[in-house]
């Protein structure tokens, strides 16, 4: 008389008898590669489970329901139990590598790295921004894209206006009526359209345009400054830039405004500064004229008042703008624009902390 074969949910009960044996084992000798065999032996092609698995195919139909539950239940279970012991044997591999390693987690570290500096086009921005509220102005922040309605129309820039072509404007893909800002000029008309005279307002912040070259790139920094109240005059505005560029550039340099024409402004002009490097005898920074560009201004057109809801009879004030990257080549003497946007450590390592 033989004996009669377990069936499958027997066989299956035994193989987990025989897995938590083994288990026992691997917590006698914790290993990664005990885990990994014992994971072979119950789920690998010829393991224990695995086989379980294909002799299901051959249980009459009425069998497969029972012996299938208790096959899966077991393959649950192992697969389970061995992501536990993986977890527990790194944790004690870790721990016991802690334990060996003679580690004084006081001493203090060494680093050979070059420290850092802050970026000289963010130590211009400070020395401006702290010149400006020595002045009075409040400094005021808006989006780097925008309508056109911000960016260009409310600012006298009509639909057919030559000037749209001229900044070399980004516009948003499938819309042309959102652009990246061309100028921090937008700030005026968010912030006019929000708060009621008198203001002093002075806005940073990136802007964009079509453009790169040694003294343009795609992207750079601007300063936007406005005021606007009754009785302001152009000799205003003159009082500001002048005092403004000798508090940063030293009292020795003059200053000078040459006629121009913005469409926002009316009347409008050039701001050059006496050259930093020759101080006006003549050079090649200044291309032998003795004198920079460094930036345009004017008072403020009449339609731009009407355009936000102020008074153009009761209220006048002036705008001017700044490239501050412009101005960090001018303070900083830097031979090309580009090094202020190649990140390299070795140029930007040699700035003061602190302005």
């Amino acid at each position: 008389m033989t004996d009669k074969k377990p069936s499958l949910v027997q066989e299956a009960a035994l193989a987990t008898q025989e897995f938590d044996a083994a288990c026992q084992e691997v917590f006698n000798n914790p290993t990664l590669q005990s885990v990994e065999n014992l994971r072979i032996n119950f789920l690998g092609r010829k393991g224990r489970i695995t086989l379980l698995m294909e002799d299901l195919r051959s249980l009459p139909k009425e069998e497969r329901p029972a012996a299938g539950k208790a096959v899966n239940i077991l393959r649950q279970s192992v697969e389970a139990k061995l992501e536990e012991l993986k977890t527990s044997v790194s944790i004690k591999a870790i721990d016991q590598k802690l334990e060996s390693a003679a580690i004084d987690i006081t001493l203090p570290a060494h680093c050979s790295q070059q420290e850092g500096s802050i970026h000289p086009t963010n130590l211009m921005r400070r020395v401006l921004l702290r010149e400006f509220r020595r002045l009075g102005f409040t400094v005021y922040d808006g989006p780097e894209m925008d309508f056109e309605f911000y960016n260009f129309s409310a600012l006298n820039l009509p639909d057919e206006h030559p000037a749209r072509d001229m900044q070399d404007t980004f516009y948003v893909k499938n819309t042309e009526r959102i652009v990246m800002r061309t100028h921090t000029s937008n700030v005026q008309i968010h912030c006019m359209l929000n708060e009621k005279p008198p203001l002093r307002i002075v806005a940073p912040g990136r802007v964009f345009r079509c453009d790169y070259d040694i003294s343009h790139t795609p992207m750079f920094h601007q300063i936007e400054g406005f005021v606007v109240d009754e009785n302001i005059k152009f000799s205003h505005l003159k009082g500001t830039i002048d005092f403004f560029l000798k508090a940063i550039f030293g009292e020795g340099l003059k200053t000078r405004f040459r006629p121009s024409f913005f469409p926002f402004t009316e009347p409008s002009a050039e701001m050059d500064l006496q050259c930093v490097m020759c101080h006006g005898s003549g050079c090649s920074l200044c291309k032998h004229t003795g004198w920079i560009e460094v930036g345009g201004c004017g008072m403020i057109h009449p339609n731009v008042f009407e355009n936000v809801g102020y008074d153009s009879e009761r209220y006048t004030g002036f705008a001017f703008g700044f490239g501050i990257d412009r101005l960090a080549l001018l303070r900083y003497s830097l031979p090309d624009l580009r090094q202020l946007f190649d990140g390299q450590r070795e140029f930007l390592g040699r700035f003061p902390v602190f302005p």
